[in-house]
C-alpha cells in the first residue's frame, strides 16, 4: 500500500495586509498598463466558474475509542473499509439493499470465538454499509491508542510512533489499490488519518494539521483533539476534528467538556490557504471558516437525570434478544433481569406482570409503569411502547449533548447530528454484543462516540438568529425604557402564529436532508448523510465503533479547463498591456503531418516537430503578426548560451526563414536580421528542422543531447516571446559503429528504441545485418533494372553506366530530386524498422530508380559508420604488413598473384570477425554487379573495358566509405598515396 505525504504548495505571493484586496496598478491614465504575475492569476480566479465541474464523492467518517487494547486493529478493515459488526436488530436503521444474511454467525458463536490475534466481527457477514473503492475520503479517528490514564503518557514531550504505524498498516492492508495517504496527526492516544481514492487524491491540496491538549493543566495530550484542514478540487474548504474530551458523570465533568470544546476551537490554527488569486489570508486559519466541518470522536457525554442501573436494565431487554443460545454475555444478562424480576416480585409491586415470554424477552415492572416486549407483534415502532425506537426516544431527551447544544453550552453554532437509531456506544464488556458493564463500577451507558457536522450555511444561519435575537432584544429595551412593560403585547395583534414556521428554531435535526452549501469561494456544494450507524458486533473494546456516511457534490477545478482559461486571461492582459507598445501575436502551426504517434503533438505550447528522422527535413510555420497600434521590428535574437549549446539564435539542427527581406534590403538567410511590420501586416516564418550532420545523429542516438531549445523572438521596444522548439528523436542505424549494430534486435533499431530489453547489449548477428539486407536489394535491383534496359532500350540509348560513371552509386539519372529524395528516405525507413526493403517503394517505381536510390543508401550508410568496415587499426596494419612492405623492401619481391594478395589482406582483416565478414559481403555484391552490368555489354571487348571502368570506379567510390584510415603525415604525396592504397584494397577484389 503506498502513502503520500502532504504536498507542500507554493505560498504563492507574500501575504497581502487585507485578506482579498488586489493591488494596485502602477502607472497613470497616462501610462500603458502593468499587469504583473499577481494580476494575472487575479484575473484567472475571477472566472473560477468556467473552469470547474461538478463532482461527487462519499467521505466516510469513523470513530473508534479502542480503550488501548490489544487485537483491536485486527477489526478496522472489517469495521471501518467493508462496513462489517452491525446488528439490523439492535438498530432502527433499516437496511433495504437486499443484502442476504442467513449464514451470519451467531452471536453466542461469536463472542466464544473471540481472540486478540483476529477478527471479532461476524463470520459471513456481508458488509450492510458501502466500502472498498466506493468511498473517495476515508476520515478515521481514533481514541486511546496507548493508555491515557498513565501519568507517564500524558506527560509524555513526543508522540510514541510505534501504535500509529500499526494502525496505518492495518487501514492499509483493507484499503483497495491506489488509496493515497492524505494527512496524519497524532497526540499521545488521539490518531487522525485521512485516505483517499485515486481519482480524489491530486485534487486536495493545501492540507494541514495540528493538536490541541486539553488534559492535565489544561495542556497535556491525554485529552483534546487533532485536527486536519483539507481544500478539496481547489474550492472546498474541509476540516476534520477527532477528539477525547474530558470524562467523568458530574457536573464538573460536564463543564470541563464544554470547557474542553471551546479551547479546541480556540487554539486550533491552520497554515494560510492560498486561494487562486494571489492572496493568502493575513492571519492562520482557524476552526469555522471552513465550508464544511465534521467533529467527532469520545465526546464523553452520558445520559443525565436517570439512574444508570435503569438504563442498563432497559437496553438488556432488548439485547438480550441477541443470543440464541445460552453463553458468558447471555448468562449475565439473564442472571441481572431475573435479579431485577424478583426484586420487584419480593416488594409486592405487581409482581404478575413480570413473567417471560415466549420469545424469551423479560417483562420487569415498576410502580408507575409497566412494559412487556412482544417480539411477534407488528406494531408501528414508534407505537410500540416495547420497541427498540420507543426506548431510544426515550432516553435521548436526557442526552447532554443534546441539552447543552439547546442550551448553547457546547457546539451551539450550528453543529448537526444525524438521527441516532443504535444503542448507545458505552459501556460493554469487552468480547459482548449486549452486555454492558458487568464490573462493579456498572457504568450507565451512553452515546459518548458521536460525529457532528456543519456546514458554512449552518454556521451562517445560527449567526444569523443570534443577530436577530439581539436586535429583537435591544428593541426590547428600548420600548421598556419608553414604558411599555411588556414589549411582546401589540394591540394591533390577536393572534399571531405561522404553522410553516412551528419548530424552525429546532435547533436538533433529527433526519438531516440534503441541503446546498455556499462556499466561501462562490460555488453550490450539496452535503446529504446517507448512514449513521454503531458497528454492535465488534467486540474487542468497551466502546462500539461508529461511522457516518456522507455524499458530498462539490465544485471542482479542471486542470485543462483552467489552462485553457489562464491561457485566454493572458492574452487579454497582453493585449490591454501592449496597447501602447509594438505588439505581436505568435501563431504557431500545429498541424502534426500524420505523426499519430508522437506523444509530443499533442502539447500546444511552442512548436512541436513530432517524430524527426535522420536526414528528413521538417518544416513547421509560424505566423507573427503586428497587432499594436505602432510599426513593430521583429527578429530572432541569440539565446541564452549554456554549456552544451552554440551560440546564436537557432541551434545547429534548426534553419529560421522569413518570407521577406530583411531591413537591410538583403535575402533573409540571417536569423539575425530584422523585420519592420506596419500594424495589421503579417510575416510568415518557416522554421526547417534537419538532422543530416553525422556527429549530431551519433549523440542523439546515444541520448546525449536532445531536440530541445527555446528561440527569442525579440520587439524592439516591446517585450520579448520566448518560443520553446521540440522534436522527438527517432534511433537510427546510421551513425553507428559496426559493434552497435551486431547488437541490434530483430526488428531493427526502432524495435529496439520501442520495447527494450535486457539482453541489448547480448551479439545478435555475426555481421550488421543492414549491410546483408542493402547488399541483398542491390544484386537483386541491378537484375531487374538491367534486364528491363535490355527490353526496352532503343538503338542509339547509351545504357545507364556508359551515362554515368560508377553507376547505380553515383550520378542517378532521376531527374525529379525531391522525388529520388522520398525513395531513399523510404529505403532508411524500411531499414530502421526492419521491413522489407524491396516492399517500401510507391507503385510502378521504374526498377533503375530503386536500384540508384538503394545503392546511394548502401553507400551513404557505409559512410556513415563510425569505424567503418576497415577500422583505422586494421588499416594500419594493412599498410604495414602489405602495402607498405614492399616500398620498404631493398630489392622488389617477386611479384604476387591477385589471390595471394587476397590472402594477406583477408588475414589481416580475420582478426576482426564482424568487420572481415562486412567487407565481404560487400566486395561480393560489386563483383556480382560488376559481371551482371558487363554482361549486358555486348562483344567481349566491351565487357573487358566495362568491369575496368566500373572496377576503377566502384574502388574509388567505396575506398572512402569504407576505409577509416588515420589522417596521413605532412610530406607531400602522403594523401596521394593513402588514396592509392585504400583503391588498392578494394580493387584486389574487384578484379578478374
Amino acid at each position: 500500500m503506498s502513502s503520500i505525504r502532504p504536498r507542500d504548495l507554493s505560498p504563492g505571493p507574500q501575504i497581502r495586509a487585507t485578506p482579498g484586496a488586489y493591488p494596485s496598478t502602477p502607472g497613470d491614465s497616462g501610462s500603458p498598463t502593468e499587469s504583473s504575475e499577481l494580476s494575472l492569476s487575479q484575473a484567472v480566479y475571477k472566472r473560477r466558474a468556467k473552469y470547474t465541474v461538478s463532482r461527487k464523492t462519499r467521505i466516510k467518517v469513523g470513530t473508534w475509542n479502542v480503550a488501548a487494547l490489544t487485537g483491536t486493529e485486527k477489526d478496522i478493515g472489517n469495521w471501518f473499509i467493508h462496513g462489517k459488526g452491525i446488528s439490523e436488530s439492535l438498530s432502527t436503521h433499516s437496511f433495504d439493499d437486499g443484502i442476504q444474511t442467513g449464514a451470519l454467525e451467531e452471536v453466542g458463536h461469536q463472542e466464544a470465538r473471540r481472540r486478540k490475534t483476529a477478527s471479532t466481527t461476524p463470520l459471513n457477514d456481508p458488509g450492510f454499509l458501502p466500502g472498498g473503492d466506493e468511498i473517495g475520503l476515508y476520515v478515521l479517528g481514533l481514541q486511546e491508542i496507548v493508555d491515557v490514564s498513565s501519568t507517564a503518557e500524558a506527560l509524555k514531550p513526543y508522540n510514541d510512533p510505534h501504535p500509529s504505524r500499526r494502525w496505518k498498516h492495518a487501514v492499509e492492508s483493507a484499503l483497495p489499490d491506489g488509496y493515497v495517504k492524505i494527512a496524519e496527526q497524532q497526540l499521545i492516544g488521539l490518531f487522525l488519518v485521512i485516505y483517499a481514492a485515486p481519482n480524489i487524491a491530486p485534487t486536495i491540496s493545501d492540507v494541514a494539521t495540528t493538536s490541541v491538549g486539553t488534559g492535565l493543566m489544561g495542556y497535556m495530550g491525554n485529552k483534546g483533539a487533532v485536527v486536519a484542514r483539507i481544500v478539496l478540487g481547489g474550492c472546498t474548504r474541509i476540516v476534520f476534528v477527532d477528539c477525547h474530551l474530558s470524562a467523568g458523570v458530574e457536573k464538573g465533568n460536564l463543564e470541563r467538556r464544554d470547557w474542553d470544546a471551546s479551547e479546541v476551537l480556540r487554539r486550533a490554527r491552520f497554515s494560510p490557504v492560498y486561494n487562486g488569486a494571489g492572496d493568502v489570508e493575513e492571519a492562520s486559519d482557524s476552526i469555522g471558516s471552513e465550508d464544511v466541518a465534521f467533529w467527532f470522536g469520545d465526546l464523553n457525554y452520558r445520559l443525565e437525570g436517570m439512574a444508570g442501573e435503569d438504563v442498563r436494565r432497559l437496553l438488556m431487554l432488548h439485547t438480550q434478544n441477541e443470543y440464541r443460545a445460552v453463553g458468558k454475555s447471555k448468562r449475565k444478562i439473564d442472571a441481572e433481569l431475573a435479579l431485577h424480576d424478583h426484586s420487584v416480585g419480593h416488594d409486592g409491586m405487581e409482581d404478575d406482570s413480570s413473567s417471560r415470554t415466549s420469545s424469551g424477552t423479560y417483562s420487569p415492572s415498576s410502580a408507575a409503569t409497566s412494559m412487556t416486549l412482544h417480539a411477534s407483534e407488528a406494531l408501528d415502532p414508534s407505537s410500540d411502547p416495547a420497541s427498540l425506537q420507543t426506548t431510544l426516544a426515550s432516553l435521548l431527551p436526557h442526552d447532554q449533548l443534546h441539552q447543552q447544544m439547546r442550551n448553547r453550552k457546547a457546539f451551539q453554532d450550528g453543529w448537526r447530528e444525524g438521527p441516532i437509531d443504535f444503542l448507545p456506544t458505552y459501556k460493554y464488556d469487552v468480547g459482548s454484543v449486549g452486555m454492558f458493564d458487568s464490573s462493579e463500577k456498572k457504568r450507565g451507558p451512553s452515546w459518548c462516540d458521536r460525529i457532528l457536522f456543519r456546514t458554512r450555511r449552518d454556521k451562517q444561519a445560527y449567526e444569523d438568529r443570534v443577530q436577530k435575537e439581539e436586535s429583537a432584544r435591544k428593541r426590547d429595551d428600548e420600548m421598556k425604557a419608553h414604558g411599555i412593560d411588556d414589549p411582546t403585547i401589540n394591540e394591533e395583534v390577536l393572534f399571531d402564529y405561522d404553522p410553516a414556521n412551528d419548530g424552525a428554531d429546532d435547533e436538533y435535526d433529527d433526519a438531516p436532508d440534503p441541503e446546498s452549501i455556499t462556499t466561501a469561494a462562490g460555488f453550490e456544494d450539496t452535503l446529504h448523510l446517507e448512514y449513521y450507524i454503531s458497528h454492535q458486533r465488534v467486540l474487542s473494546s468497551d466502546h462500539k465503533p461508529l461511522d457516518a456516511i456522507f455524499t458530498l457534490t462539490y465544485d471542482a477545478v479542471d486542470p485543462d479547463l483552467k489552462a485553457k482559461i489562464h491561457q485566454e486571461v493572458a492574452r487579454e492582459l497582453d493585449r490591454a498591456e501592449n496597447e501602447r507598445r509594438p505588439a505581436v501575436t505568435v501563431i504557431v502551426d500545429h498541424h502534426n503531418e500524420g505523426d499519430s504517434n508522437s506523444s509530443l503533438s499533442v502539447d500546444r505550447e511552442g512548436v512541436d516537430f513530432g517524430d524527426v528522422r535522420f536526414d528528413s527535413p521538417r518544416t513547421r510555420h509560424i505566423t507573427v503578426a503586428n497587432t499594436g497600434r505602432v510599426p513593430a521590428t521583429i527578429g530572432f535574437t541569440d539565446r541564452i548560451a549554456t554549456t552544451d549549446q552554440a551560440a546564436g539564435a537557432a541551434p545547429s539542427w534548426l534553419d529560421i526563414s522569413f518570407d521577406r527581406q530583411s531591413d537591410k534590403q538583403q535575402p533573409s538567410t540571417e536569423p539575425g536580421d530584422v523585420y519592420t511590420l506596419e500594424p495589421g501586416d503579417a510575416t510568415n516564418v518557416d522554421l526547417t528542422l534537419h538532422i543530416a550532420d553525422l556527429n549530431l545523429v551519433r549523440a542523439l542516438n546515444a541520448g546525449n543531447v536532445h531536440l530541445e531549445d527555446v528561440l527569442v523572438l525579440r520587439i524592439h521596444n516591446g517585450r520579448d516571446y520566448f518560443l520553446p522548439v521540440r522534436a522527438r528523436w527517432l534511433q537510427s542505424s546510421f551513425g553507428r559503429s559496426v559493434d552497435e549494430l551486431l547488437r541490434l534486435p530483430e526488428g531493427g533499431v526502432r524495435q529496439a528504441q520501442r520495447h527494450p530489453t535486457k539482453d541489448a547489449n547480448a551479439v545478435k548477428w555475426s555481421a550488421p545485418r543492414e549491410m546483408f539486407r542493402l547488399t541483398e536489394a542491390v544484386e537483386e535491383l541491378t537484375e531487374r533494372a538491367v534486364a528491363e534496359w535490355g527490353m526496352r532500350c532503343a538503338n542509339d540509348e547509351k545504357p545507364p553506366w556508359e551515362q554515368h560513371t560508377g553507376w547505380p552509386f553515383s550520378s542517378p539519372t532521376t531527374e525529379d530530386s525531391g522525388r529520388k529524395k522520398g525513395l531513399k528516405y523510404s529505403v532508411r525507413e524500411a531499414l530502421d524498422t526492419d521491413t522489407p526493403i524491396l516492399e517500401c517503394f510507391p507503385a510502378g517505381t521504374p526498377p533503375a530508380h530503386k536500384l540508384e536510390a538503394v545503392a546511394e543508401t548502401l553507400l551513404a550508410f557505409l559512410a556513415s559508420l563510425s569505424d567503418g568496415i576497415i577500422t583505422a587499426a586494421l588499416w594500419t596494419e594493412l599498410e604495414s604488413s602489405v602495402l607498405l612492405a614492399r616500398e620498404k623492401s631493398k630489392r622488389p619481391p617477386p611479384p604476387l598473384s591477385p589471390e595471394e594478395e587476397k590472402l594477406q589482406i583477408l588475414d589481416v582483416l580475420t582478426s576482426s570477425p564482424a568487420h572481415s565478414t562486412s567487407f565481404a559481403f560487400l566486395t561480393s555484391m560489386l563483383v556480382k554487379i560488376i559481371a551482371e552490368i558487363a554482361s549486358a555489354a555486348g562483344a567481349y571487348p566491351d565487357q573487358a573495358r566495362v568491369r575496368k571502368e566500373l572496377r576503377d570506379a566502384y574502388a574509388g567510390l567505396f575506398a572512402e566509405a569504407v576505409v577509416r584510415a588515420p589522417s596521413p603525415a605532412p610530406p607531400a604525396g602522403a594523401k596521394a598515396r593513402k588514396a592509392k592504397g585504400e583503391e588498392r584494397v578494394l580493387g584486389v577484389f574487384l578484379g578478374d
